[in-house]
């Protein structure tokens, strides 16, 4: 009986994250899938002009793909374009860059997220909309974390239970969450009005403070899941911003 990594899997919804060059012709694709997660696959020849795969592995199309192979770089057998390709632009696309470096790096290979998956999908469409990307990003960054299982915690004072306030200051610390500003004097963590705990847990970021602080807060949150590891991207629209 074959073990489940080298049975053949076809017409896979799945999006690449990010590709690079192998031997003369072939490409290392680094694929989101519907039902497999993070699958590493080895497109053979799809550098060349004439393959099949040439022109089809674009990052931000939805994919059907199907594979083979029995290690850990599996084989990309087809590759065809699921529906309309609207491509991303301008800041959108390095915003979409950037939740695709942030899968790299902290999704597992071969760890299914159906859900992930299909928040993803909604992202990259919202930010080829008339969003706004900082609340994208923001709801995107919350719900990441929460799939991979990394509590999130913006309702209630993590030292008591009782409901945040939105007339309090509190202390984000992390792995243990929001706790009243003199609980947690002298503390590490990211200092928070209570409006923006509230607002973050409404998915709510018309407030200017709201904006900035939730910024901050997740930016501390996903640098301590990375292990500090830097986020290219994130430097890139820093930079952008700064012209």
């Amino acid at each position: 009986m074959a073990s489940p990594d080298q049975a053949r899997r076809d017409a896979q919804p799945a999006f690449v994250l990010h590709r690079y060059p192998f031997r003369e012709t072939s490409l290392v694709v680094e694929t989101f899938t519907r039902d497999h997660g993070r699958v590493p696959l080895i497109a053979r020849g799809a550098r060349r002009s004439k393959s099949t795969l040439h022109g089809v592995l674009l990052s931000f199309q939805p994919l059907l793909l199907s594979w083979a192979g029995k290690s850990e770089l599996r084989t990309l057998i087809r590759a065809e374009w699921e529906g309309a390709y609207a491509p991303l632009k301008g800041q959108s696309l390095i915003c979409g860059f950037y939740l695709n470096e942030l899968l790299l790096k902290l999704l597992p290979r071969d760890d299914p997220h159906e859900r992930l998956f299909a928040i993803y999908r909604e992202t990259l469409a919202m930010l080829g909309g008339q969003h706004e990307r900082e609340t994208v990003l923001r709801r995107f960054e919350i719900s990441l974390l929460r799939e991979l299982g990394y509590a999130v915690m913006l309702d209630r004072d993590a030292a008591n239970g009782e409901p945040i306030r939105s007339d309090r200051s509190y202390v984000y610390i992390i792995e243990r969450g929001p706790v009243s500003a003199e609980r947690g004097a002298g503390r590490n963590g990211v200092e928070l009005a209570g409006r923006t705990l509230l607002d973050m847990h409404a998915g709510d970021y018309a407030n200017a403070a709201t904006q900035q602080q939730s910024k901050l807060l997740m930016r501390a949150l996903i640098n301590h899941y990375l292990n500090d590891q830097m986020l290219h991207t994130r430097q890139l629209l820093r930079d952008l911003q700064e012209l």
